[in-house]
């Protein structure tokens, strides 16, 4: 049996910042930004547009057209939620009046939480356990840290849907052949209370790579190290994902086999666990018509920390399938903004009321409330 993403679909803040601008604001060399860490845009999320709006948006995107009647689980991914108990899937499966009959739940280990839902979706399907139904999949984060500091140009937002299915029109995971590796570790950390992550960088890098060196030898025991036309990395920042593919084979392969993962993370920035999803819906939209038939690598990794590296074979479907997603419609949508509206979003604390789809408005009885505004075309 074939499983696997069937159809994806992502959801983007509305505004976002230069980078070049950005640093120039900071009094850094821009090439600091654009080259040292790969970055061209920044997503700038304001307090309307949370995880369970981008969540959300993305969810009814990657449905339009569907029977809903057919699914049975939907999973989301996220280190960002909104409530110690009330997961966002809880959210999002309200918000958007999807079958009572699911199974709801949210996964959570840093920027790994993402990929825990697709195999726990893929092995839920693959089992027979769900009788001929789908699985959602949603990886929905923002990656926050103070004005000025070290961290501030790895920030983002985002969310990306997966339908998960049987023989799936984008590719088909490779189920049990997946390499994993695991460490207790303080590389990266949010204390309950505070908004802003705490991270040891250097700590992080080498934890990252660690990782990557276990996972991929994992993989590679289990099925004899098949054959991949590509790979897509976990993007912190783009230029991760350069250490991380000369870390494992040669670098003179990295513009082949990883580069054109990036284009869209480099556009985005970090979104936690939609970061390796992202790349892979960039790399299809750039190059799917190429890949069909191909198996390309995957590598996930998650700070605390745990990892996997798998891999998946892209369906010949996969083109007129990941072209349904309308990529580069919803980065045009956008909205470039100053560095100062930058800080000024950063620091408000209540809703704008400008954010189009699924929007956080308030709480009202400790309880938070979500309305559906005016949305532009490309999101009906």
């Amino acid at each position: 049996m074939l499983v696997g993403i069937d159809a994806i679909a992502i959801a983007l803040p509305r505004r976002y910042v230069d980078m070049e601008e950005l640093a120039a604001a900071r009094g850094i060399d821009p090439a600091k930004y654009t080259l040292g860490l790969g970055a061209r845009e920044m997503a700038v999320a304001e307090p309307g547009e949370d995880t369970v709006a981008l969540a959300a948006n993305a969810v009814e995107r990657v449905l339009a057209g569907r029977d809903r009647r057919d699914l049975g689980m939907l999973v989301v991914g996220t280190e960002t939620g909104v409530d110690h108990s009330k997961p966002v899937a809880s959210f999002v499966h309200g918000l958007l009046e999807l079958p009572r009959t699911m199974r709801v739940f949210d996964t959570q280990h840093a920027c790994y939480g993402g990929t825990a839902g697709v195999m726990a979706a893929c092995e839920w399907i693959a089992s027979g356990a769900g009788r001929g139904r789908s699985a959602i999949v949603v990886c929905s984060d923002i990656a926050r840290y103070g004005i000025g500091t070290a961290g501030e140009p790895t920030q983002g937002a985002g969310a990306v849907a997966m339908l998960i299915t049987e023989d799936p029109a984008i590719a088909a995971i490779d189920i049990g052949g997946s390499g994993t590796a695991s460490a207790h570790v303080h590389d990266f950390w949010r204390p309950l209370g505070q908004r802003e992550a705490e991270v040891d960088g250097h700590y992080s890098v080498q934890c990252y790579l660690e990782a990557l060196t276990l996972a991929y030898a994992g993989w590679r025991e289990k099925t004899g190290g098949a054959e991949l036309a590509r790979i897509c990395y976990h993007v912190p920042f783009c230029k991760m994902a350069k250490k991380a593919h000369e870390h494992i084979l040669p670098a003179s392969t990295f513009e082949t086999m990883v580069a054109p993962s990036l284009a869209l993370c480099s556009r985005v920035g970090n979104i936690y666990t939609g970061s390796l999803y992202l790349g892979l819906a960039g790399l299809l939209d750039a190059q799917s018509a190429d890949l069909a038939n191909q198996r390309i690598g995957l590598f996930s990794y998650g700070s605390g920390c745990t990892s996997e590296f798998f891999s998946a074979l892209v369906s010949p479907r996969a083109h007129e399938a990941i072209c349904r997603a309308h990529l580069g419609e919803v980065l045009a949508a956008r909205t470039r903004i100053s560095v100062a509206e930058y800080e000024r979003i950063v620091e408000a604390r209540e809703p704008l009321g400008t954010a189009t789809g699924f929007a956080y408005v308030g709480s009202e009885s400790k309880q938070r409330r979500y309305v559906r505004n005016e949305r532009s075309a490309h999101t009906r």
